[in-house]
């Protein structure tokens, strides 16, 4: 198999790209903080030689972190926080303490807001889905551009009689019409209940969808699902300016642990609208087994929380946010805008000899209005892409963490591959599912040079210049190549592709 160095260039060559990059970029110097925190928190990068850009897939957790949260558990007794003996209580007091500090960072009026503690994202969002009171003559109007969690709420929507409807993308920014969206909007069904959905940020593309459009919808008469798990990690999120009605999220991908915590944070207005199907332990005041119906829902989160909470995990929420404060969230945000400028404007202006481009973009060549996760494919000297199969296994060789896949994103994918409604068809003939290597052939089969799936870096909280130089350097091997030279995937599937991907 070839071997990409991704070395080249050597100190040398890091030392005056870094210098040519602070030109550049000079807003860069003020967030030497991260620099700091890089060294004292996330040191194992650099001891086991790793380059980790899957920070939309999931943040790192600093080293002190553990600590904190190891040291409370080993200094402390803890029970289940569903009772009233001193166990319990000192635990209670503790998840009370996390939540009051999430709607803190977020800005959110406790009147106005409730923090629903959840598995993950995709758990927040399946408590809108299976709750909201869809019913014939109401809608569910979404983008493209969502996750497969937001993409599953259709399937409660549909099962009431409810009206589903997907605004497509432009390519090749991978963004929203808004006179299309706005003309959705206004042809609304005023007295039903109808839920727009969309993401800040693409966790396919990195493209940030407005916040304003939240406005814009409630003024409609709709309610708005804003899934935040991709923009939150580096972009702040102020609830006391944007008053979505249902806000999805997970402190994984903002801090990297705990990975078993995430939030619903919803407008205690938009909850009352909510009708659970079902109810389980913590949820309710009463119940019995001897009459229909014979239940009390609790009020606010109580009546949402299933079950019993992560309750030893809820500690570390309130110290991964406390570390995000401490280097404050502006100045990550302006870091990865810098990083991610400078290897959009790396990557766009490498060229084979021939003149032809190494790279496909997906998503927006600019650093406005954009995250910093970029999706694309290498191409070869002739135009061809490389398996993403490849990619990944020389990437993993080199000790680089990216992603290829779909990033359970799959109308962000159709849309940056120009796949087409009958091509997807042809995979749903069958009740035997279909694997995504099955998928994947069958778009190549198509014809015209499509490639279904895509390599996706991210860059992050302890992303530093070298490790983007580093890429580069990657990149830069792949360059006058052909798809022969570097070689077809083996049949086994490279550790840690993403079929699932975040």
């Amino acid at each position: 198999m070839t071997t990409i160095d991704p070395a080249a260039g050597g100190a040398q060559g890091l030392a005056a790209a870094l210098a040519e990059f602070r030109r550049a970029y000079p807003a860069f110097d003020a967030t030497s903080a991260l620099d700091e925190l890089r060294a004292r928190e996330y040191a194992r990068l650099d001891a086991l030689d790793q380059v980790y850009l899957d920070y939309t897939g999931g943040g790192l957790y600093g080293e002190s972190q553990l600590r904190d949260h190891m040291a409370l558990l080993g200094q402390n007794v803890f029970g289940n926080p569903h009772s009233k003996n001193p166990t319990s209580m000192a635990m209670t007091e503790l998840a009370e303490r996390a939540r009051r500090c999430v709607l803190e960072y977020f800005n959110a009026d406790p009147d106005e807001y409730a923090a629903i503690f959840t598995p993950n994202a995709s758990g927040a969002l399946k408590l809108v889905g299976e709750s909201f009171p869809f019913e014939p003559g109401g809608r569910y109007l979404l983008t493209f551009d969502n996750h497969n969690s937001v993409n599953g709420i259709r399937e409660y929507a549909w099962g009431r009689g409810a009206e589903v409807t997907y605004l497509p993308l432009r390519a090749p920014e991978l963004r929203v019409d808004e006179q299309q969206l706005m003309a959705e909007l206004d042809r609304g069904a005023p007295g039903r209940p109808q839920l727009f959905a969309y993401p800040a940020q693409s966790n396919f593309s990195g493209a940030q969808h407005p916040l304003e459009w939240i406005d814009a919808a409630q003024r409609r008469g709709w309610d708005v699902l804003l899934d935040a798990a991709a923009f939150v990690p580096t972009n702040r999120l102020d609830l006391a300016r944007w008053h979505p009605d249902f806000v999805s999220l997970s402190f994984y991908k903002m801090f990297g642990y705990p990975t078993g915590v995430g939030a619903l944070l919803a407008r205690k207005d938009a909850l009352r609208r909510l009708r659970r199907p079902w109810f389980a332990g913590g949820t309710i005041s009463i119940a019995s087994v001897q009459g229909r119906g014979w239940h009390y829902l609790l009020p606010h989160e109580a009546g949402f929380e299933d079950g019993t909470i992560n309750y030893l995990g809820l500690p570390a929420v309130e110290i991964g946010l406390r570390q995000i404060e401490s280097v404050g969230i502006d100045t990550i945000h302006a870091r990865v805008a810098c990083l991610t400028g400078w290897l959009l404007d790396t990557l766009l202006a490498l060229r084979h000899r021939g003149g032809g481009a190494l790279v496909r973009l997906f998503g927006p060549p600019e650093r406005e209005r954009r995250g910093g996760t970029i999706a694309f494919n290498f191409l070869d000297r002739d135009g061809a892409p490389h398996d993403y199969r490849q990619i990944e296994a020389l990437a993993a060789a080199a000790r680089i963490s990216l992603r290829t896949g779909c990033f359970c994103n799959p109308g962000a994918g159709e849309i940056a591959h120009n796949v087409t409604r009958d091509e997807m068809a042809q995979c749903f003939t069958s009740a035997e599912p279909v694997s995504f290597d099955e998928f994947f052939a069958l778009i190549q089969r198509a014809g015209g040079g499509k490639s279904a799936s895509t390599v996706r870096i991210s860059v992050g909280l302890a992303t530093s210049f070298a490790d983007v130089f580093r890429f580069a350097q990657f990149a830069r091997g792949f360059l006058d190549k052909s798809c022969d030279e570097i070689g077809g995937a083996s049949g086994a599937q490279p550790a840690g592709a993403s079929r699932d991907a975040a």
